[in-house]
């Protein structure tokens, strides 16, 4: 797999992907491709949604920088005397309508300007129309166009805890909110009412033993979803079977080999991410160390599982000690399902091929780590980037040295391009676009 990388600053409203302020609120919180990939849009842990625009020239096609706009300002729950930050966890794009663009929770609409001339208002320095046949006929004229979010609608108080997911169904109507206990059906049209189709909470709090950690609606078939849970589990469900999907039609779990089970056993089996493949046949999971590929209709055991950082399990004691071992990392798998995508730590992150896994390649959203290959110099923002240090096969994981990562560096977020191999990885508040 012979990847490609590209990135720019971003030193002002227009150029370039990278957000280098260096401030907390600045830090890439999610990324999405939209439908066909023509747009990419971000979301920080300030509120604000950054949007590109895929623009094709003689170099080929990259992305510039199209609109930004505040979706989230910080709240404060007077109930539960919490405050309610203004991170983006999660983007979704909905299917478009007219010209404009949508997105969960917020939509992004190109306004053109018009201006009225040939009016007939007496100004001073022309003269008052003497007769009927010198009127005027007022006119719109279009003189510039302007980028205008406009928020659509807002779906509030429905959940008491942190909202992890967010998945739009196929029949473009309803969408489904998961947080940790909960998971919510919305109609796109009406914001004050959800019906809740999963409820995991226990009459007592202290018998509490699992969390739901992630939820998707199958891109194919509008009846059936999945949710994780920090067990390791998967559930898939039929809003068929039943309008409360407290019980489950599959469940897919890989027990732990008893003998090798210890105390963080539970924290790394906790699943952080799943993804439907676009035919809906494949479940993507991914836990602290490994990714797994799921066949819906295997329950058993998964397809496939890939050790993604197996070098840190003698090193689990200090993550625990540093909070690292709670972190999220998501995953994705390319549109022709053959390929899927996860990070780790100092800004790496790995490309496996599903049909032979142990074909691999890792690379560094870094830009000290790349070679340079052409710069483009007409405006200075941006630059071809090649591939880093070990050329076509990437950095070999045998050479990488747990004690010497980086564990403030780490890449959890990413979004695969729905039909080409073309990738865009959040590191920390710098956003990079790889191709093949």
């Amino acid at each position: 797999m012979d990847w490609r990388g590209e990135t720019g600053e971003k030193s002002s409203a227009k150029g370039g992907f990278e957000r280098s302020l260096g401030w907390q609120a600045d830090l890439i919180s999610t990324v999405e491709f939209n439908q066909d990939g023509s747009y990419l849009a971000t979301g920080d842990r300030g509120g604000r949604v950054v949007l590109f625009q895929r623009n094709e020239d003689k170099n080929g096609s990259n992305y510039m920088f199209y609109t930004e706009f505040q979706s989230h300002e910080p709240e404060f729950d007077y109930l539960k005397s919490l405050e309610i930050e203004e991170k983006i966890n999660k983007i979704k794009w909905l299917h478009p309508t007219n010209n404009s663009l949508y997105m969960l929770s917020t939509n992004v609409c190109e306004k053109t300007l018009k201006i009225v001339t040939n009016n007939n208002l007496f100004d001073g320095t022309s003269a008052t129309p003497a007769s009927l046949s010198e009127l005027r006929f007022p006119e719109l004229v279009s003189r510039e166009k302007i980028i205008a979010s406009i928020p659509r609608r807002i779906y509030a108080n429905a959940h008491a805890y942190h909202i992890n997911s967010i998945s739009v169904n196929s029949d473009r109507e309803t969408f489904l909110s998961a947080d940790d206990l909960r998971i919510n059906l919305w109609n796109l049209g009406i914001n004050n009412e959800s019906f809740g189709i999963v409820d995991i909470k226990p009459p007592n709090m202290e018998d509490l033993t699992e969390v739901i950690t992630s939820a998707e609606f199958n891109p194919v078939s509008c009846n059936t979803f999945i949710y994780s849970s920090s067990k390791g589990t998967i559930k898939l469900c039929d809003m068929r079977d039943s309008s409360l999907c407290d019980g489950y039609s599959k469940f897919f779990e890989d027990p732990e080999d008893v003998s090798t089970k210890n105390f963080f056993s539970e924290i790394i089996s906790s699943v952080s991410d799943i993804k439907f493949s676009s035919d809906g046949r494949y479940i993507l999971s991914r836990d602290y160390l490994t990714l797994r590929l799921w066949d819906v209709n295997m329950e058993s055991h998964p397809v496939k599982t890939i050790n993604v950082h197996d070098y840190l399990r003698p090193k689990l004691c200090d993550l625990y000690e540093n909070d690292c071992i709670f972190d999220k990392f998501e995953c994705n798998m390319s549109g022709d399902r053959k390929s899927a995508i996860t990070g780790s730590y100092n800004n790496y992150f790995t490309i496996y091929d599903l049909e032979n896994p142990e074909d691999e390649v890792t690379l560094q959203a870094d830009k000290s780590a790349f070679k340079a290959l052409k710069v483009q110099t007409a405006d200075g923002t941006k630059s071809k980037i090649g591939i880093p240090k070990d050329g076509k096969n990437g950095i070999s994981k045998d050479t990488i040295n747990p004690d010497s990562l980086d564990y403030t560096r780490k890449i959890l977020n990413h979004s695969w391009h729905p039909k080409e191999n073309t990738l865009a990885i959040a590191a920390t508040n710098n956003l990079f676009i790889f191709t093949n």
